[in-house]
Parts: structure tokens; sequence; C-alpha cells
């Protein structure tokens, strides 16, 4: 009829688009048909992935495979509080090499689970758990994976001297048998605390830091922190993705220096 006026609801693929009041009969046609246009909704987006899923690629002889380390200890000769009072800097080691339970022990105070809804050793924030784990030894590098308690193995190549090159040639981490690399995914927290995640982040590595030099002094074991570093050759030469940022490099071994 000339000059019906109609009110109408317009749904496209499913979803409800806009409700329109009062529009003439001939109007309504046109807006039908241009909505028919714009086809089904579009699919929901995947699911995030894994946040520690095998995908970091090194930048020299990379393998992919991934071991099973041996179970971290949850006992100790050595008392907290004895590791507080004796904990300190160590920078020269001796040419001993770590064992592989001793490896696993390490990357388990720094990042391992500890709880069967994923809760690790370190707090974080909003449990969001932003840090990745690396490993250099005069086997190569690794990637460490909390889930399952695992290493991705990325290179069979010695990276220490380029490292310690990165680090503006310290030599703690060209001699120590094992240099471990705390990184930070910034996104991964900043999605829920936005500007306060820089912040969250880095109070994350600085405990995970410590557990790694706690664990470090049970096990008989001198360690150094260190942030004094190129971030660009660091990235370089660990082969990180696009959004790692490292934080803490820091040598571990056999201490050769004097105890106090």
């Amino acid at each position: 009829m000339p000059g019906q006026q109609l009110d109408a609801i317009i749904w496209v693929g499913g979803r409800k688009m806009v409700r329109l009041a009062a529009v003439p009969l001939g109007m309504l046609v046109v807006v039908l048909g241009m909505a028919a246009c714009e086809g089904p909704a579009p699919p929901p987006s995947s699911p995030e992935p894994n946040r520690s899923s095998p995908s970091v690629s090194a930048s020299a002889g990379v393998t992919g495979e991934i071991v099973d380390l041996p179970a971290p200890r949850t006992d100790s000769d050595v008392s907290l509080e004895e590791a507080l009072a004796t904990r300190r800097s160590a920078r020269e080691f001796t040419d001993e090499p770590l064992t592989t339970q001793q490896i696993s022990q390490l990357l388990w105070a720094a990042q391992g689970i500890t709880a069967d809804w994923g809760g690790r050793t370190a707090p974080s924030a909003g449990a969001l758990y932003p840090l990745e784990v690396y490993v250099f030894t005069t086997e190569g590098l690794s990637h460490y994976l909390p889930e399952g308690h695992r290493l991705q193995i990325l290179s069979r190549t010695d990276l220490r001297v380029p490292l310690a090159g990165a680090a503006l040639g310290q030599t703690a981490v060209s001699d120590a048998p094992a240099v471990f690399v705390i990184a930070a995914v910034y996104a991964r927290t900043a999605e829920k605390y936005e500007d306060r995640a820089e912040r969250y982040v880095q109070l994350e590595a600085g405990h995970a830091c410590q557990n790694l030099l706690l664990e470090a002094v049970a096990l008989g074991l001198g360690a150094v922190p260190m942030g004094s570093f190129s971030d660009t050759e660091v990235v370089r030469t660990l082969g990180l993705p696009a959004g790692q940022t490292p934080l803490y490099l820091v040598p571990v071994g056999h201490s050769a220096e004097e105890p106090d």
C-alpha cells in the first residue's frame, strides 16, 4: 500500500545488525537486498595457541627435537635459609659440565609447573605466565617447555661465544657450562593489564631469576644474573620470534672462586 511504513529488525548471518523503525516499504526492500549481499558471518577466530608450544626457531642448526627431562626433586639437603645466607654471584667457573638432572632442576625452579591447574614456581600476575626460558650449553641451545617438563632442542651448535659477544664480552657467559636466558612476551600480560604489563612482567622475571639462583645454591653451583647485554644481539643469537624480549642472562656452573 503506498505510503505504508513498517518496523523491522535486520539479521545477517545469524547476527542482529540493526533495528529500523517506521521505514517506508520501498526503502525496506532496498535495505534487505543490501543485507543479503553481505554473506554469512565470518567464522570465529581460532583459539590462542599454547603459550609454550614448540614454535621457536634458532638461527643455526635447528632440530626441533623434544626431549623429556628428569623429574625435579622437591627436597634438598640445603634449607631455604641456608641458600639465602650463602648465595653469592659467581663469575668464574670450572670446566665441569652440568648434569641433565641439574639443568632439569634449574629450569623447574625458574618456571616449573607445581599445580594441576598450571600454577608455576614463580608467581605471575593473572596467572598469564609471559616468560620463556632458554638454556645454552656446550651441546647447543634449548627452549624449556613447562607443560610436560620438556626441552625443545633448537640448535646443536655451541653458541656461548656469540652470546658472550652479545653480552658485551662478559667472559662468564662464554666460560659457564650453562647460560639460562629469561625472555618476556609482554603481550600476554598486556591483554589484561594494559599499561601495567611491563612492570608486572619485569617483576615476574625477578621472581623466576631468584628461584633459579637459590636452586643453584641448593645444587652446590654458582651463578650470576646479568642485565648488561645488547637486546638486538641476544635476539639474533637465540633466533627469538617477534614479540619476545630478553631480560636476563644467568651463567651457571661449578664456581672456581673462593667462598666468602
